[in-house]
């Protein structure tokens, strides 16, 4: 237990850290002083709303936000022409805007990724048969992909406390639906094809009662970021980290050799040892997603303000979204499944 309380201690620490220094530039004297004189000059005057650009009314700039990025921009400029670090500004780095867009490199990111699971659902209708057990699963999954890219392109355009909110909350569905469809098929909790069905079965369905825990834990995560007098953007990670890293485990254990996988069988009627050759993209999936994530880690000042760590995690989805399609085409249409279910235990 000592371990495990000095690496949450590290990690709160850690978190504090970043925190603080996130709002260094912010905090600047020089930084207020420019605000105070652009709030004047721009504000007061009139001259902002007077002379506005359609992009920056679209996109709800306000007279303070348009000061807080000139101001930013001009801390940057005298802090490079200087030799001194730049800083973040809010927690975010400086990012040159376009058309409105406060970080226009994530936005196109973010679109290429909704782009990528539009081709895959459009696959997925396409190419699996309407009795597959899992197809709907997947149709739900591709829904929720692209709903989550789609606020995350609204998001990165303007960072808003309703767009955050609903970024953050549309990516926690992608990862809780993932591993729900996970385990519905790794474990074959699919819906059973009557023919299979024993006539005097009791009991409810294991899927039933995995989409329900679902659905009570998503309600719970968002009663409790909601509820509270802030965002837990700890618990929000930590949160996400862990159902990502659970989805990620069970499809490595499908990735296995069949002498070190612990799952019964990977496909439905066929025996334990039934393994082919396109399984392994499943591992490479997790091992390509693993190291997108870790981009995240090398946090930088953005080059040329546009390109950063987060925007270059966004673009490093995309083509593996279009591998992973592809994989769970593969997987559906494995001969196996053309006998659905008939060896397997009725509900």
């Amino acid at each position: 237990m000592t371990f495990f309380r000095r690496a949450g201690l590290a990690f709160v620490l850690f978190a504090l850290f970043y925190l603080v220094s996130a709002s260094a530039g912010d905090s600047n004297r020089q930084y207020k002083a420019c605000l105070r004189i652009c709030d004047l000059n721009r504000c007061e005057t009139g001259e902002y709303e007077a002379t506005k650009p359609f992009s920056l009314w679209l996109t709800r700039w306000t007279c303070t936000d348009d000061c807080q990025y000139r101001c930013m921009h001009t801390m940057v400029d005298n802090a490079i022409s200087s030799g001194k670090k730049v800083h973040q500004y809010y927690g975010k780095w400086p990012f040159w805007r376009f058309a409105g867009m406060q970080e226009p490199a994530s936005v196109v990111f973010s679109v290429l990724n909704f782009m990528a699971h539009l081709s895959g659902y459009r696959k997925i209708k396409r190419a699996l048969p309407n009795s597959h057990p899992m197809k709907p699963y997947y149709i739900l999954w591709a829904v929720c992909s692209m709903n989550a890219w789609l606020w995350s392109s609204v998001f990165h355009t303007r960072d808003l406390p309703i767009t955050e909110k609903l970024d953050y909350f549309s990516a926690a569905l992608v990862i809780l639906n993932a591993l729900y469809g996970t385990i519905i098929r790794l474990f074959h909790l699919y819906p059973q094809p009557e023919r299979v069905k024993l006539t005097g079965s009791t009991g409810v369905p294991g899927w039933k009662i995995l989409r329900g825990a679902c659905v009570l834990v998503y309600a719970g995560h968002i009663y409790y970021l909601t509820s509270g007098p802030r965002f837990d953007y700890t618990y929000n990670t930590i949160f996400n980290l862990v159902i990502g890293l659970s989805h990620n485990i069970l499809w490595t254990l499908y990735a296995l050799p069949s002498s070190l996988s612990v799952l019964k069988s990977r496909f439905p009627g066929a025996p334990k040892g039934y393994r082919p050759s396109f399984v392994n993209k499943a591992g490479l999936f997790v091992l390509l997603t693993t190291l997108a994530t870790s981009l995240e880690l090398f946090d930088f000042p953005p080059w040329f303000r546009t390109i950063d760590a987060h925007s270059l995690w966004h673009a490093a989805t995309a083509p593996i979204g279009y591998l992973w399609y592809d994989f769970l085409v593969q997987d559906s249409l494995d001969p196996s499944w053309q006998t659905p279910l008939l060896r397997q235990r009725p509900e």
